[in-house]
């Protein structure tokens, strides 16, 4: 890790994950020979999402990052900080977002919720890449126009697919892109680092946490301080 950036080592699994999903993404759109997507949906907001969007928008890409929560929050912060466009769905839906703006050329879930997942499909456009990073562990239910998505994706030339842990590629093009991300977003980044806990031995204070602290982004330990 550069100098520097040591306090952003506990992001390096999630990092990679991120980097992962849009690299799969590019790599899979290679089978077009030209790809070049200029717009991307982040679905979700906690630390996939705002990784995600981070390097996205090193690529360039506009990206519009959706959250159930108003403005004002911490993620919302960040989003702004790294120059993209937070979405409230509660008050903006995605159907309008795309209305506005048209379809997306990649879209990356990481909601956790897989109604979100399925409804992704329909805001996605001709050619583009949906990339599901969440892991969903209920029975919810959820009833889709399979009719339609099937022609869609079809005629729309359209690709989904699933994204899980990273390897040393993508652990390394996770720490190249955070060293950049730090240098064209100082500051932001960090704030991602949200509950430290310091010492081991409060490992139960780092469960309490993870379990009940809905705002927190990150959880980690100090283990010396």
């Amino acid at each position: 890790m550069p100098k520097g950036l040591a306090h952003l080592h506990v992001l390096m699994e999630p990092m990679s994950c991120a980097a992962k999903a849009v690299y799969q993404a590019y790599e899979a759109q290679r089978r077009m020979k030209v790809w070049r997507p200029q717009r991307a949906f982040v679905m979700g907001v906690g630390q996939i999402g705002l990784l995600t969007t981070l390097v996205l928008r090193l690529r360039g890409i506009e990206v519009f990052s959706f959250a159930r929560s108003k403005r004002g929050t911490l993620s919302s912060q960040i989003v702004e900080g790294l120059e993209a466009k937070y979405v409230s769905t509660s008050e903006t839906p995605v159907e309008q977002v795309v209305k506005e703006v048209g379809k997306a050329d990649l879209i990356v879930d990481a909601t956790g919720s897989s109604h979100m997942a399925f409804d992704a499909m329909k805001a996605l456009g001709h050619n583009g890449v949906l990339v599901w990073t969440s892991i969903t562990g209920a029975d919810r239910k959820h009833e889709v126009p399979s009719d339609k998505i099937n022609i869609d994706w079809v005629l729309g030339n359209k690709l989904l697919l699933g994204s899980v842990n990273a390897n040393r590629e993508h652990f390394e093009m996770g720490i190249k892109d955070l060293a950049l991300g730090e240098m064209m977003y100082p500051g932001v980044i960090g704030r991602i680092l949200t509950n430290p806990v310091n010492g081991l031995d409060n490992y139960g204070e780092m469960m309490r946490l993870l379990v009940e602290e809905k705002s927190a982004l990150k959880v980690y330990i100090n283990v010396a301080v």
